[in-house]
């Protein structure tokens, strides 16, 4: 248990780290930036700030995670996890207007539910139900609502202005925010964060050997989020790869 010295310690440490990361803010110049990402000076302090706090708390948590736990009680952790978002997921299936998707997210999770034992073994994959997870944004797309510019939030990381307005929506209304027991829930939510994390450790290295880990991050992000929201079919665009090559400057 940390002590109150401890807990004065660690946010002074983080603080000292926001400080700097935020003092070193990267000036781009207005007319090289991407269209897509006019607020690039600031998402790049928050860029840095993530960055600064995630290297002294959630990383360290989640190598030690991955280290000590073995990789099937890992994989029941993340079964169980993206079970309590299928029937949410099936429900902005319908809201999308595809209702057989919206009944397999719904076969899928009485099966994991039951003979999955709580959504800890996935046992409708293998039975051909494969996960066609969406969530509010992706609504919020096939509804109309355009994506808006890129945003960088604190802490959560990338995003598009719309999905950024409408996380407080998404975060109330996921099955665990409705748990009675709090200290329960909240242990969760943490083991929930760090499984995500730990599942992200692989990735990084990619961002890493970049050259700008902060718009190779931006580009696949947007790019995956386009894929997520045209089921894997976006439409065709010839300038992201030359806009990619011209921000990372490759020789």
């Amino acid at each position: 248990m940390m002590t109150g010295r401890s807990v004065y310690r660690t946010r002074k440490t983080i603080l000292i780290l926001a400080a700097t990361a935020l003092g070193g803010c990267a000036n781009v110049p207005a007319d090289q930036r991407s269209p897509t990402d006019p607020w690039e000076p600031m998402n790049r302090s928050i860029y840095s700030f993530n960055t600064a706090v995630d290297n002294v708390t959630l990383k360290p948590v989640a190598k030690g995670y991955q280290f000590i736990v073995p990789s099937p009680a890992r994989t029941g952790v993340t079964n169980f996890f993206g079970n309590l978002r299928t029937p949410g997921s099936a429900l902005h299936n319908f809201l999308q207007g595809k209702p057989k998707r919206g009944f397999s997210e719904v076969t899928r999770f009485l099966l994991n539910s039951t003979i999955g034992i709580g959504g800890l073994f996935d046992v409708a994959t293998p039975a051909g139900l494969e996960a066609n997870t969406e969530d509010i944004g992706q609504t919020a797309a096939v509804w109309g609502v355009p994506a808006g510019r890129y945003v960088m939030m604190p802490i959560f990381g990338p995003s598009t202005l719309r999905d950024a307005i409408l996380f407080p929506v998404g975060f109330i209304t996921a099955p665990l925010y409705f748990y009675e027991n709090s200290s329960v829930r909240s242990k969760l939510q943490i083991l929930r964060l760090i499984d995500i994390r730990s599942r992200l450790l692989t990735a990084e290295k990619f961002l890493e050997d970049s050259k700008d880990p902060y718009i190779t991050l931006r580009e696949s992000y947007l790019q995956n989020r386009e894929y997520e929201v045209y089921d894997g079919y976006p439409p065709e665009d010839d300038d992201f790869l030359d806009q990619l090559l011209e921000d990372e400057s490759f020789d």
